[in-house]
């Protein structure tokens, strides 16, 4: 029995011992490859650990540099005082009179009655905001600083048709002011990391928020709390925290320049907010430095954008593109007369395909325009029929 117990613990022991030996000879054999695998492990979580380091300090970095570019948007207005006061009344003459309680008018005082947020891009005080924030032509507008600094405004410039106002700094500057630039619109990336900075809740000054672009190119019909709405196109998605108060601040990159406005947020879901695209808000910009109101090209056309159901219905040869048409017949012509448009050739039924090489596809006409410059000529190509040609024109300015 002591002999079948020893011959078993031999055996035990010299398996083990093989085990060993042919471990060591494949971690001898294979040291290279093993080695190779570890470094490059430990390559990739330093790099990542690296790399999130990086972008937070980036991050600080940049907010740190843009934090005193941008305002708080401050909305003030005359309101009525009311006051309570009594007036005797004795129906004839019993129980010594009474006295009823009424409210009347005294006079008015300033008060603070909204806010919003803003930024500056020029050194003497031009400011971006939203015109939702700044619609109330009897209000009177001011912006504070980082640092607590407040100065009057006055508002340039209203855009009709996108919701982006530009107000001007209107006394004797206390110090110099750091501007933002714009960064271009097509250099903006679905998941790239931004930054959004503004008067949250109209109360927490030059609050910052970071998050991702979550989407491109999005629709949206926004409202405001008086229930007036328009369409919005081509915003920018992000996660970034939008709150009341924010509107009329930067989305920037991680690099610190603007890539939106900020402008919207859904209100059946979270961390949902838009922002109007960079290239638009520009030109805007460029508009009132130079001519001292918002001006854009325009050719003179009344259209409507194809849909693909729209082609499906009429039997339209494309499924896209900007049709000429008219509304009251000679009250609203598809081509207004002496326009670009007409001394170009363009008639009633005509497509436009695309502007300067861009299809009409996901964009509208006006959108394009809005980008062109108020100078130079514009490439269009136009399908009329079966026939496709293109035609160069000089756009006017309005």
């Amino acid at each position: 029995m002591d002999n079948q117990v020893n011959q078993t613990a031999k055996i035990v022991l010299l398996s083990i011992l093989f085990t060993l030996l042919v471990s060591v000879s494949l971690l001898y054999l294979f040291r290279g490859s093993l080695m190779s695998y570890l470094q490059s492990e430990l390559s990739s979580s330093s790099a990542e650990i690296g790399k999130s380091i990086s972008d937070s300090e980036q991050i600080v970095k940049t907010v740190k540099a843009v934090n005193d570019a941008v305002v708080s948007v401050v909305v003030t207005k005359d309101v009525p005082v009311y006051e309570r006061y009594y007036e005797p009344f004795a129906p004839g003459g019993l129980f010594g009179g009474l006295g009823i309680t009424k409210i009347r008018e005294k006079g008015t005082e300033e008060r603070e009655v909204g806010g919003g947020s803003g930024f500056i891009v020029s050194v003497d005080g031009l400011i971006v905001t939203n015109r939702h924030v700044v619609e109330d032509e009897s209000a009177r507008y001011s912006v504070m600083l980082n640092d607590g600094t407040s100065y009057e405004t006055v508002v340039l410039a209203r855009d009709d048709e996108f919701d982006i106002a530009i107000l001007k700094i209107d006394e004797p500057l206390q110090s110099a002011l750091v501007p933002i630039s714009f960064a271009k619109s097509e250099s903006v990336r679905l998941g790239e990391t931004v930054i959004a900075i503004g008067n949250a809740l109209g109360e927490f000054r030059n609050s910052v928020s970071v998050g991702v672009v979550s989407g491109l190119s999005r629709t949206i019909v926004a409202s405001n709390n008086f229930g007036k709405t328009e369409k919005l196109d081509h915003v920018i998605q992000t996660d970034a925290a939008i709150n009341p108060g924010n509107s009329g601040g930067p989305l920037l990159n991680i690099y610190g320049k603007v890539i939106g406005v900020n402008v919207a947020t859904s209100k059946g879901a979270d961390n949902i907010g838009f922002a109007l695209p960079a290239d638009e808000v520009k030109s805007i910009v460029d508009s009132v430095t130079k001519y001292g109101k918002i001006v854009r090209p325009s050719i003179g056309v009344r259209y409507v954008m194809i849909t693909e159901q729209m082609a499906r219905l009429n039997k339209l040869p494309v499924t896209y593109g900007a049709l000429l048409v008219s509304g009251d017949g000679a009250v609203e012509p598809a081509v207004l007369p002496d326009s670009p448009a007409a001394a170009a050739g363009l008639i009633e039924g005509d497509v436009i395909l695309s502007v300067e090489g861009v299809d009409l596809k996901d964009v509208d006409l006006a959108m394009m325009l809005r980008q062109m410059s108020t100078e130079g000529d514009v490439k269009l190509e136009v399908l009329r029929g079966e026939e496709k040609f293109t035609v160069v024109l000089k756009p006017v300015v309005q």
